[in-house]
């Protein structure tokens, strides 16, 4: 009897042994272990130069009502394959990115019910990527998934960069601690005023979520290529340190409608024991799609000021362009209405900026509150409320137009929603067409508040579907989108890069408000930018609002940590925020701004720690001309700028804006020096930066 138990005994181990597949990255530094368990539960691991990354995972999926798809499988067929191409992309922080990978994919069946599954991973050099693949099959066509049981399991107390787990909202600000500690400062962290809100009742957190573990590893978990799908959280263990997927439900608490034939979003773990790796990753680029539009020729980078930053300012500019709060769109005759004689959207203050733009090189001028329905723009409990054909009456569109086109300056459409997303569908084309007729060729869409239809959440399905519409109806009219308050990004940028920049995260707007943490954007570029560009709008160089009246809210930052900001928190799409008198009264800094570009050949990550530090430079796309921007949080620092960035042999004119010698983001945030240097690729500079402070420079 103890001999055939021992025979049984010898047949697991040496089963399990058979189904474990071993993946290494091209330069071996990352090993992936997938297997089946004894459960026949799908598992994998994660190692980095022999250092555990991941513990064994298990991966899988619950299907409503109650069928299980993550157990009694076993493997049918793996296959191995690798890849190693460039490509370039339309807009970006380098002009060819390097897709090098080695792929497992295992099929899968379960015995009795005979479902099928196959699951992907691709091991590049700089982390790891999989997905889910449900195949066409003859018992599984259409289906709803009632949870993904995907885990992440963490090998200790790691330190966490994160913002709580939410379906409605990425606007939090992060807080960093240990996962130990997360339950104590949860409350803190949510309770906070934000347009809408769907907290995660159990302890949980967004994604990208950036860690840095005990021994000096850096490791970020998110998704790559999010379509027809939900957005993913992640609830957190905080005894056993495990992170497991938490999909975003719908209004009936479902998690996706899923037809066989299709594929899950990635699941992306980017690992190095540099930061600096962490930032220079092009790994969710490269699990994305090819561009999907044959012509790109229309798709620009924009440098643009606007009718916006004067509405936060406490100034007293509106949005609305009268009192009356019972406005109905298509009865209410705006014309006979009382004007309030401080609507901002008006044709001569347009033209200020247009003027302003034209002289200073911008490409356009964003204008908010245009359309008529901003006297009475109720979230949630109203559903038509803009209309985005019909301007105000002091606006004139034509007039506007043929100005701005006089001035080779275009006008930026803006489209908030207030987050009544079935009338913007019902409006899209009609908007689209009249924003064709008028000359404009990008638009900033909105949605502030609970969504309609009412239930759904803005990082659910339904609208991770509606977000990628606009985006195909506005390419449809060689339009490019800009979008706030949308889920996310995850890379889809490479595939529609007319989506060439979003908000997302918490922007410049809340330094007017709650207020901005001056670590954010030290987190920032670890975090939300992992996935695609962000509108930030920074460039704020009036930063003390009592300036303008009664608001006491003060910036975060030096005036020349805002310059910084446009190398460092990479956007092909950047905002001078600021009002055009302040860059008049302080138009030397004002300069960099005017010079610095959007669009890149190379990228370099010189010095990188989240949530303390960042220095970053750029080559200018097609030209000998570079930027560096260095930025750090509350503390003061020297930060050391290695140009060997440059072409050997060499020299070049570093114009370098510096912070005071007095500045302090607290004290004296208005203290800044501009000095000229020559540099070549042999210099190095120790350069100080003030207590939230930064420095950029142009070189020529």
């Amino acid at each position: 009897m103890k001999n055939i138990l021992f025979i049984c005994f010898l047949f697991i181990i040496s089963n399990s042994f058979l189904n474990a597949q071993e993946l290494k990255s091209p330069d071996g530094n990352l090993t992936l272990t997938f297997k089946l368990n004894n459960d026949g539960t799908p598992v994998y691991s994660l190692n980095y130069k022999k250092r555990e990354v991941i513990k064994e995972s298990k991966l899988g999926f619950i299907i409503k009502s109650d069928i299980i798809m993550n157990r009694d499988f076993k493997i049918t067929e793996t296959k191995f394959q690798s890849e190693n191409s460039t490509w370039k992309p339309v807009l970006g922080e380098q002009k060819e990115i390097q897709n090098q990978y080695n792929e497992l994919k295992a099929n899968l069946v379960q015995e009795k019910s005979k479902r099928k599954i196959s699951i992907y991973f691709r091991l590049f050099n700089d982390g790891l990527g999989f997905r889910y693949e449900f195949p066409v099959q003859d018992n599984l066509r259409h289906f709803i998934i009632q949870e993904e049981t995907t885990e992440f399991n963490l090998t200790g107390d790691h330190k966490l960069f994160w913002i709580p787990g939410d379906y409605d909202t990425n606007e939090y600000s992060y807080t960093t601690s240990k996962i130990s500690e997360m339950q104590s400062l949860v409350y803190n962290a949510t309770h906070v005023p934000l347009a809408a809100q769907a907290t995660i009742k159990n302890l949980a957190t967004q994604t990208p979520l950036m860690i840095k573990t005990n021994d000096g590893l850096y490791i970020n978990i998110h998704e790559a290529a999010l379509k027809n799908y939900p957005a993913m959280c992640l609830n957190v263990d905080d005894k056993t340190y495990s992170l497991s997927s938490h999909l975003v439900p719908d209004a009936v608490g479902n998690k996706g409608y899923i037809q066989t034939g299709s594929f899950t979003p990635w699941r992306t773990i980017v690992v190095s024991d540099d930061a600096k790796n962490i930032l220079a990753s092009k790994m969710i680029l490269n699990l994305n799609e090819p561009c999907a539009f044959e012509d790109t020729s229309w798709i620009k980078p924009v440098k643009y000021i606007g009718v916006w930053w004067e509405y936060f300012t406490g100034g007293g500019s509106t949005w609305a362009y009268s009192d009356n709060q019972d406005v109905v769109i298509g009865k209410t005759d705006f014309a006979k209405l009382k004007p309030n004689n401080t609507h901002g959207a008006n044709t001569k203050h347009v033209k200020e900026y247009i003027d302003f733009a034209s002289k200073n090189g911008f490409d356009a001028v964003l204008v908010e509150g245009w359309n008529e329905g901003w006297e009475d723009n109720t979230a949630f409990k109203k559903e038509r409320i803009y209309s985005f054909t019909k301007a105000y009456p002091d606006f004139d569109v034509k007039d506007l137009s043929d100005y701005a086109s006089k001035k080779n300056v275009k006008i930026i459409m803006h489209h908030e929603t207030t987050s009544s997303t079935a009338e913007y569908e019902r409006q899209l084309n009609d908007a689209l067409n009249f924003m064709t007729d008028n000359n404009y060729n990008a638009v900033k869409t909105g949605y502030v508040g609970p969504i309609i239809p009412r239930g759904e959440h803005h990082d659910g399905q339904q609208m991770v579907n509606h977000y990628t519409y606009v985006a195909q109806q506005a390419a449809k009219h060689k339009i490019m989108v800009d979008s706030h308050e949308a889920v996310r990004p995850t890379g889809l940028h490479r595939t529609y890069p007319n989506w060439f920049a979003q908000e997302s995260a918490r922007g410049t707007e809340f330094e007017s408000m709650e207020g901005i943490h001056p670590d954010h954007t030290t987190i920032l570029p670890f975090t939300r930018l992992m996935g695609g560009p962000m509108d930030y709008t920074p460039g704020i160089f009036q930063g003390d609002l009592s300036f303008y009246g009664d608001k006491k809210n003060k910036l975060s930052t030096t005036l020349v940590k805002q310059l910084a900001l446009y190398v460092t928190m990479y956007s092909p799409l950047q905002m001078a925020a600021d009002l055009p008198e302040n860059y008049i009264r302080f138009n030397d800094a004002f300069q960099f701004i005017k010079d610095v570009a959007l669009d890149w050949d190379e990228t370099y990550i010189l010095e990188a720690e989240p949530g303390d530090y960042i220095t970053i430079a750029r080559k200018t796309k097609g030209k000998q001309e570079w930027f560096v921007g260095g930025i750090t949080d509350e503390n003061a620092r020297t930060a050391i700028i290695d140009f060997s960035f440059l072409p050997a042999g060499k020299s070049f004119t570093a114009i370098i804006y510096e912070d005071g010698k007095t500045a302090d983001y607290k004290t004296n945030p208005q203290s800044y020096n501009i000095r000229k240097m020559t540099v070549n690729s042999k210099t190095k500079l120790k350069q100080k930066l003030a207590a939230s402070g930064g420095v950029a420079i142009s070189i020529k």
